[in-house]
């Protein structure tokens, strides 16, 4: 695992978009000292501004770019005019950030799916949040209620704070940590958390929809099952690797959170977009946690 710099984001030949896929699928993070999305002053001066008085439902402010919403915000604390101003922020932050990694990782390109986009306005240090949601911890992403089914979850951040440093804590990537474990705690289950039957049967009185876990692979379960365990092992958490970074005011990153454990241990006012990056567009298949996960299991898991 390294922090791949690039100081300057030059027109990328196809050699180098694939390099540069291949060094995120292992499990690098490639850090922007200046960000290539920049905002506006008007859309920084604005995030700014933004307080969120009560976290204790959603973690962060959510924009859906298949629907063109925003989820999470205060309502008791935004305007309608303010909320509409934060939505379309939000917007050109999201159309930015695809547009550019539509042609850095050029790879990529029709075979990923344009997910959520997240501005975190709190003060990370010192959050008051349930354990399974702390950012604190270090961890690896999945997602509750949006099964990815072997897609990779691949993350780009953008401080926007004018002066404070974003502070990260990583450890090693999946490949190189999953198999220490015990594989009687978390082993990939093929047959999935509910019996075919009890799906069968939950679907016919309409459930399915209602219930996360019925929409997930055994893939998907696997992986909120080691998010979980992570968060919840203290001896992990305290003697696993560590390696500290902090990015800079007006910096970007990227990195696949599925792949690197991290933790957000202090900062505030940060953008994020994500993206599910299908299995076919892989540089390096043979590094991703869906493909260790079957060679462990012996079985397709998605």
């Amino acid at each position: 695992m390294a922090v791949v710099t690039i100081a300057m984001v030059p027109s990328a030949s196809p050699e180098q978009s694939r390099a540069w896929c291949a060094q995120l699928e292992a499990g690098d993070i490639l850090y922007f000292p200046k960000s290539p999305v920049p905002l506006s002053k008007d859309d920084a001066s604005f995030l700014l501004g933004q307080q969120q008085t009560d976290s204790s439902l959603h973690k962060n402010i959510a924009y859906k770019p298949n629907i063109d919403r925003l989820s999470g915000f205060d309502a008791k604390a935004a305007s309608p005019a303010a909320v509409e101003r934060l939505r379309d922020a939000m917007r050109r932050y999201s159309q930015s950030v695809a547009a550019f990694l539509t042609e850095f990782l050029a790879p990529y390109q029709a075979n990923w799916q344009l997910d959520y986009a997240s501005f975190r306005p709190q003060e990370e240090q010192g959050r008051d949040l349930t354990l399974r949601r702390r950012n604190d911890l270090l961890h690896t992403d999945a997602f509750p209620t949006r099964p990815t089914h072997g897609s990779r979850i691949l993350r780009f951040f953008s401080n926007v704070h004018p002066a404070r440093t974003r502070d990260w804590v990583v450890s090693d990537p999946f490949a190189e940590m999953v198999r220490q474990f015990a594989p009687g705690r978390i082993a990939p289950d093929p047959g999935n958390a509910l019996s075919r039957a009890g799906k069968a049967a939950a679907r016919a009185v309409g459930l399915g929809a209602a219930i996360p876990s019925l929409k997930r692979s055994p893939y998907d379960d696997f992986m909120m099952r080691f998010h979980n365990f992570l968060k919840e092992d203290p001896q992990w958490q305290a003697h696993c690797p560590k390696y500290a970074f902090q990015f800079p005011p007006g910096s970007s990153w990227m990195v696949y959170t599925d792949t690197v454990p991290h933790a957000v241990l202090a900062g505030q006012y940060a953008l994020e977009q994500t993206f599910l990056v299908r299995p076919q567009a892989m540089v390096r298949p043979e590094v991703s946690p869906l493909r260790i996960l079957e060679e462990m299991a012996r079985s397709r898991l998605a």
